[in-house]
C-alpha cells in the first residue's frame, strides 16, 4: 500500500526512510480510524482504496491540520469535517454486507 500511496502521490519509489515513516504513520492511522468506524471490524484488504485515497488527504492537509478553510493568495480551499465523509455510503455498504451493525453497544444500567 506504501508503494502506492507514494505513487499516487507523484513521490519518487527510491528509499526515503523519513518520508516512508511519515507514510506509514498516515496509512496506520488512517486504518485505525477505518475500523473504529466499522465498529472494531477490520477489512482486510477489502477496503485498501479508501485507505490509500484518505491517506492522500491527510498527506495533502499536513499544516492545515484544524482548518475548516485555508485561503492563500486569493485561493481557497475547503475541507469535510472528516476525512471519511465521501466514502461513508462505502463503508454503509461494507458494514450492510458483512452485516455488521455498530448501532448496539455502550453501557448499560440496570
Amino acid at each position: 500500500m506504501l508503494t502506492d500511496l507514494k505513487r499516487m502521490l507523484g513521490l519518487s519509489d527510491q528509499q526515503d526512510e523519513e518520508l516512508d515513516k511519515k507514510l506509514d504513520w498516515i496509512l496506520s492511522s488512517v486504518r485505525a480510524r477505518l475500523i473504529v468506524l466499522l465498529g472494531g471490524i477490520d477489512p482486510g484488504d477489502d477496503l485498501d482504496y479508501i485507505i490509500t485515497e484518505v491517506a492522500i488527504v491527510r498527506y495533502n492537509r499536513i499544516g492545515s491540520e484544524g482548518y475548516q478553510s485555508h485561503t492563500v493568495e486569493g485561493e481557497s480551499t475547503g475541507f469535510l469535517n472528516s476525512d471519511f465523509d465521501s466514502y461513508m455510503d462505502d463503508i454503509q455498504a461494507y458494514k450492510n454486507a458483512k452485516n455488521i451493525d455498530t448501532s448496539k453497544g455502550g453501557i448499560r444500567w440496570i
